[in-house]
């Protein structure tokens, strides 16, 4: 017995040399693969005195009306057209709230439909991102990492940003369709949606200007405030989740990756949050990723044609089929699967790495109604609203292949452990 528990744990060791060579070769690639994929550039274009007249017509508006949520009033519903709208966008942002699955075909399609909207794309791929990291707390290698109740926890805790990011921007990007369709700004019914105070100038200028890149810097700024003070500042995730050994874990596995598509087995590009309970780290994050899949011509021809030929059903065999699977039967089944995953060349011949779709592992999850409140208080940080800039080394075929091979790691520990 003690022989084989030496003969297993010599195995493992035997990889961790390996795996760091793994990373310096891949860092070199991806350097050389970012290098290719930086031209042709895209403009974003920023215009800084419109982003300050913007805050400070917001500031002006939060001076008029006195700190707090605005309460929408019965004279500003200027017609039954109005109303109409106002019960229709409602309705629409409930049907497709239903899951992180539904909530991304939305965004896309807004897209598809607005390809001015930036952040609609933005919003869409991150939240592809979201369906993965959900169902990785029961794929193949974090389910023996993560107990049942801090699974359940960290899903409740994705699952809730993915659905308040939604029930605030949902309704905003269809009041913009609808203000489009209309030929006039419908921006006065903001309030009637619970949007902070902090959104109406930008929305307003957008309207007159159609400033892509302003109005996506300020939509990631709001949506990151309002998840700041509902979810991340909430004591329950933050003594279950946030303060949690997963979340640490996460950060050391550098699991906490956001990965654009660039095709199925095609590569992918992306960036790593290391503290996503960091605000400022979250907005830095969000500003780096729009940058990238719109500054770079490749980038977003190649994710944007993902996209829209691979439906979004949360298993990371999207985008990696030479990789994963969401067949459980043919699946990887071994307790020492960093070994096994260095047997043999990338990707994997034969079995694959168990990743489902989201409706295999969870169920749609109702939530309870949320505290209305408007985050902002009359300050922005200044260093928020700024200019996008473009991340420089991008490629992260090899540091998602290491970030997998370092789960692998634990994976075997546990087993080697526990056995």
């Amino acid at each position: 017995m003690q022989e084989d528990w030496l003969r297993t744990g010599m195995r493992l060791l035997g990889t961790l040399p390996h795996t760091a060579g793994d990373a310096l070769r891949g860092k070199y690639a991806a350097w050389k693969a970012s290098n290719k994929l930086r031209h042709p550039l895209r403009e974003l274009p920023w215009n800084a005195g419109s982003a300050a007249a913007a805050l400070a017509e917001a500031e002006r508006m939060l001076s008029m009306s006195g700190r707090g949520m605005r309460t929408p009033a019965e004279d500003t519903l200027h017609s039954e057209e109005d109303l109409e709208l106002v019960e229709h966008i409602h309705s629409e942002t409930a049907k497709h709230n239903r899951s992180n699955v539904t909530r991304t075909a939305a965004y896309l399609e807004c897209y598809n439909n607005c390809p001015e909207l930036h952040w609609a794309l933005l919003a869409h791929m991150v939240s592809r991102n979201g369906g993965y990291n959900m169902t990785d707390l029961k794929g193949g290698l974090m389910a023996d990492l993560v107990t049942g109740k801090e699974k359940d926890w960290t899903y409740r805790l994705l699952e809730r940003c993915n659905a308040l990011i939604f029930q605030d921007a949902y309704p905003q990007l269809l009041l913009y369709a609808h203000s489009r369709r209309l030929g006039r700004s419908c921006f006065h019914l903001l309030p009637f949606f619970h949007v902070s105070a902090f959104m109406s100038p930008f929305w307003e200028r957008f309207w007159t200007l159609r400033d892509s890149p302003l109005l996506t810097v300020a939509l990631i700024i709001n949506e990151q405030h309002y998840i700041e003070g509902r979810v991340m500042r909430n004591p329950y995730f933050r003594k279950h989740v946030t303060r949690s050994t997963t979340f640490r874990m996460h950060n050391w596995l550098q699991l906490n990756q956001v990965v654009f598509p660039l095709g199925q087995d095609s590569g992918l590009a992306g960036l790593i949050i290391e503290q996503f309970a960091d605000l400022g780290e979250r907005i830095a994050l969000g500003k780096c990723l729009y940058a990238l899949l719109f500054g770079y011509e490749q980038v977003l021809t190649r994710t944007l044609d993902f996209a829209r030929k691979v439906p979004h059903r949360g298993s990371r065999s999207e985008y990696w089929p030479g990789l994963f699977t969401p067949d459980i039967e043919k699946a990887l089944h071994s307790p020492h699967e960093s070994t096994a995953l260095h047997s043999r060349e990338w990707p994997i011949s034969g079995r694959k790495l168990y990743s489902p779709a989201l409706e295999q592992v969870w169920s749609d999850t109702p939530y309870e109604p949320i505290p209305r409140y408007d985050w902002f208080e009359g300050y922005l940080n200044p260093s928020y609203l700024s200019k996008p800039r473009r991340p420089f080394l991008f490629e992260m075929t090899h540091e998602h292949k290491f970030g997998i091979q370092k789960t692998a790691v634990g994976h075997d520990t546990e087993a080697l452990l526990f056995q």
